[in-house]
C-alpha cells in the first residue's frame, strides 16, 4: 500500500520553524493590542456567496481559486480564500453597528487558494488579518497602514516601502474605467486571454496582470489620478499627508489596484525589496462599498492582510532576530531506576512551580539523557545517593557548573538562576 503524504500545495510546519511564527503572532498581538483592536474567531468556511459578491465575480479568486465544496443538505460552502468579507458579514451579523465606532478587529489563522505553488505561497497559508469598520476618514487608512509598518519594524525589516494608489469610488470610477477601455482598445489583440476576458466586465484588474505583454501595453494606460472626484483627490491627499508626517517612505503606483474588486479610494502594498518579483508581504486598503454588496447598509472600511510564510521567509533573508528559540528550563535524569520514582515527582514538582522541564521515560543510559539535556538551561540530576539525602545534583549545562540543593528548593533555586 503507497504511503499517503501531504496535498500538492501544503506543507507541515515542524517545530523548528513553528516557533519563529509563535514569534510574529506574539509581536502582532502586541501591536494589534498597543493600537486597541480586539480580537476575532471567524469560519473558516462560508456561503459561496458571500465571497462571489463581496469579492467579485472577475477576480482570480473567485474564478480560478476558491475551494467550493456543496455539504451533505446541498448548499455550497466555501473555504475562506481571504477574511475582509467575512469580517464584515459577522460585523452585519452581530449587529456590531451599535458598538462605539469604528469598530478595530484583528484576527489571524489559515486561508485556502487554488494557485501555483512557489516560494512562500501556498494553497494553505496563514494571514494576519486587520480591519476598521465604521469609519470613512483618511487617518483610519493612515492608521491601518502605520500598524503594518510597525508590525515589519518591530520585527526588525528594513528596507520597507509603501506603494500607494486610489482606486476612485461609484461616482468616480466608471470615467476612469472608459478611458482606460478607450486607450486598451486599439491593443485588444495583443492581450492575453485573462485581460481580453476582463476589458468589458472589470478593465482595472487588467492593470493588475503579471504578464509581460499586458504590463507593457499598460504602461502608458491613463492615470486614474486624473479621474479622481474631488472627494476620493482630497482623501488621497489626506491619507498621503498623514503618512509623510509619520515619515513613511511612499511610492505612487498608478498600476496598483490589488486583487479584489472591493476595494475603493486607498490601495496599498509594503514591500520588502528582497524577494524578487514577489516582494509584497502586505497588502490592503479601502472598501467602502463591501457591505453593501453582500446586502447590508453602507459601511466604510479599510484593512490589510499579511501572509505569516512571507513574514518569516523575508525576516530570514535580512538575518532579523526571532528572539530565543524556546528550551526547557530544567532536564530531569535518573541515574538508575531506583531513582525514577523521585525523578517523575520532581519533574511534576518543577513544572507546577510553572518551569518547563522534561525527562526521559525510555530508561536509556546517563550518556542519552545528557544529550537530551543539552537543550535545557540545567539538568536535574537523581541517583540513589541523592534521594537517600533528599538533594538534586543540579548543572548548568552552559557552564558546566554543578551544585546540590534540596530537593524541595530546586525549582526555587533555577528561578534564581534564570533571574525570575
Amino acid at each position: 500500500m503507497a504511503e499517503i503524504t501531504a496535498p500538492r500545495g501544503v506543507r507541515d510546519v515542524l517545530p523548528d520553524e513553528s516557533w519563529k511564527w509563535a514569534y510574529v503572532l506574539g509581536q502582532f498581538r502586541q501591536i494589534a493590542d498597543g493600537f486597541g483592536f480586539s480580537e476575532i474567531h471567524l469560519p473558516i468556511f462560508e456561503h459561496t456567496e458571500l465571497f462571489c459578491r463581496g469579492i467579485g465575480d472577475t477576480t482570480d479568486v473567485v474564478e480560478k481559486e476558491m475551494y467550493t465544496f456543496e455539504d451533505r443538505s446541498g448548499r455550497s460552502l466555501t473555504l475562506r480564500p481571504e477574511v475582509t468579507a467575512s469580517t464584515v458579514r459577522s460585523y452585519l451579523e452581530q449587529n456590531m453597528a451599535s458598538r462605539p465606532q469604528p469598530v478595530k478587529l484583528w484576527t489571524a489563522g489559515p486561508m485556502f487558494r487554488y494557485e501555483r505553488p512557489q516560494k512562500g505561497r501556498y494553497r494553505q497559508f496563514w494571514q494576519l488579518d486587520v480591519e476598521v469598520l465604521g469609519s470613512d476618514s483618511p487617518l483610519v487608512d493612515v492608521e491601518v497602514i502605520e500598524l503594518s509598518l510597525e508590525l515589519y519594524r518591530r520585527l526588525g525589516m528594513t528596507n520597507l516601502e509603501v506603494v500607494i494608489n486610489s482606486v476612485g469610488c461609484p461616482a468616480c470610477r466608471p470615467a476612469y474605467r472608459e478611458a482606460l477601455r478607450a486607450y486598451l482598445r486599439p491593443h485588444l489583440g495583443e492581450l492575453c486571454e485573462s485581460c481580453r476576458s476582463r476589458f468589458d466586465r472589470n478593465p482595472l484588474r487588467i492593470l493588475d496582470c503579471k504578464n509581460p505583454t499586458c504590463k507593457a501595453i499598460t504602461e502608458g494606460a491613463p492615470d486614474v489620478m486624473d479621474s479622481l472626484c474631488d472627494e476620493c483627490s482630497g482623501h488621497f491627499a489626506a491619507v498621503r499627508k498623514g503618512l509623510d508626517l509619520l515619515g513613511a517612505r511612499t511610492h505612487i503606483d498608478k498600476r496598483l489596484v490589488r486583487g479584489l474588486d472591493y476595494y475603493t479610494k486607498t490601495a496599498y502594498e509594503v514591500l520588502s525589496g528582497d524577494l524578487g518579483a514577489q516582494n509584497a508581504v502586505c497588502g490592503g486598503g479601502r472598501y467602502d462599498n463591501l457591505a453593501e454588496s453582500i446586502g447590508g447598509p453602507h459601511l466604510p472600511g479599510v484593512g490589510f492582510a499579511s501572509g505569516i510564510e512571507r513574514i518569516v521567509l523575508t525576516m530570514e533573508q535580512q538575518g532579523c532576530s526571532f528572539g530565543r528559540e524556546p528550551a526547557l528550563d530544567a532536564y530531569v535524569i535518573a541515574v538508575d531506576e531506583t531513582a525514577r520514582d523521585e525523578a517523575l515527582k520532581l519533574l511534576y514538582a518543577l513544572r507546577r512551580e510553572g518551569l518547563s522541564a522534561d525527562m526521559d521515560y525510555q530508561g536509556r543510559a546517563m550518556k542519552a539523557q545528557f544529550k537530551s539535556a543539552s537543550q535545557a538551561a540545567f539538568a536535574c540530576i537523581l541517583g540513589g545517593d541523592e534521594v537517600a539525602r533528599s538533594v538534586v545534583a543540579l548543572k548548568e549545562m552552559a557552564s558546566g557548573n554543578q551544585e546540590e540543593c534540596a530537593f524541595d528548593g530546586a525549582a526555587q533555586v533555577i528561578r534564581s538562576r534564570l533571574g525570575r
